[in-house]
């Protein structure tokens, strides 16, 4: 038996795939190496019970064909499909990237579990479904949903395809709607950013927005206790949880002064106008974490202290260098 998980050679998908092999599951993973990097297998590659093949799931045919080949000699039991665009802004430049690469990929998912009768997806969501409610508490029941970026828009159709495939073949589906998941090793996201855009300019730090935005961030290492946590005590069909800390979140012009601090101690932080990053962000928003609480699970870190980790790990992952 195996598990499955696409996407599997960017930060969270590696991430995952560390801590199942840990627990002496055998796993699988296909990529398409747009996004995620191949040097992020590396430690997994060298063991026996990880697989990994360069696949695009946007392909239906080659992604059936090559699921099909591992599943007759290792039976997949469930799918964690974390394959997506996650550059919200090529997205908006570029809509195609989101179809293809976010729910494209879902769909295409969807179906090859119905061919091969794979029974459990675990589906990872994103506060973008949500869209901009200024800052109001979002529960798993929060509606109208109304994204406002091509990202948010295809992950919510690719959540409504889940629930769909759902009641026709699926035994069990579990959407998880992450927050601003943070760590190592990153491959986009705010404090990847500012690490290199202060090795590009060492006196200085630019910053889009005011430094006024603020959400929940969450370590990656908390992120993945929170899904498997989940995976092993909700008892619902179809589980949709928010994931996050319990805090209120943390700013970016927190982020900001704690990169410099980290990196280049006295540099300048050249804020730019108005409370948005860039079109399609969402600037604040306040998420409800009351049902995972109610299953008994609680972070490690907080935003700030995650902040902190995160930095630490990245200077590490772009210098080679502990600060």
């Amino acid at each position: 038996m195996a598990i499955f998980i696409s996407g599997v050679a960017g930060f969270i998908g590696g991430n995952l795939a560390a801590e199942l092999l840990g627990r002496g599951e055998r796993v699988l993973g296909f990529d398409n190496l747009s996004l995620g990097r191949i040097e992020n297998l590396r430690p997994l590659r060298r063991q026996a019970r990880f697989a990994f093949e360069r696949v695009d799931l946007a392909e239906a045919g080659p992604y059936l064909t090559a699921l099909r080949r591992f599943h007759r000699r290792h039976r997949i039991t469930e799918v964690w499909h974390l394959a997506a665009n996650s550059d919200i802004p090529a997205g908006l430049a570029d809509a195609g990237i989101d179809l293809r690469n976010t729910f494209l990929t879902t769909f295409n998912t969807l179906e090859t579990m119905k061919a091969l009768a794979i029974p459990v997806i675990a589906f990872a969501s994103s506060s973008a479904i949500y869209g901009d409610l200024k800052g109001a508490l979002l529960t798993e029941s929060t509606g109208p949903l109304f994204p406002i970026s091509n990202y948010g828009a295809m992950k919510l159709a690719s959540e409504a395809a889940v629930t769909a495939a759902a009641e026709s073949h699926l035994e069990r589906a579990f959407i998880f709607r992450f927050p601003n998941v943070i760590g190592a090793p990153a491959t986009h996201g705010v404090i990847l950013d500012f690490v290199r855009k202060l090795r590009a300019t060492p006196r200085r730090l630019a910053v889009l927005g005011d430094g006024s935005q603020r959400k929940a961030y969450l370590h990656v290492d908390d992120l993945i206790g929170a899904m498997l946590h989940i995976r092993r005590r909700s008892r619902e069909r179809i589980s949709c949880f928010n994931i996050a800390g319990q805090d209120r979140g943390a700013t970016v012009r927190f982020i900001a002064e704690a990169v410099v601090a980290a990196l280049s101690p006295g540099a300048a932080i050249a804020y730019g106008r108005g409370g948005k990053g860039w079109v399609g962000d969402v600037p604040r928003f306040n998420y409800s974490t009351g049902k995972l609480q109610a299953l008994g699970w609680r972070p490690r870190l907080g935003s700030r202290e995650a902040i902190r980790r995160a930095i630490r790990q990245i200077i590490v992952q772009e210098t080679g260098k502990n600060p």
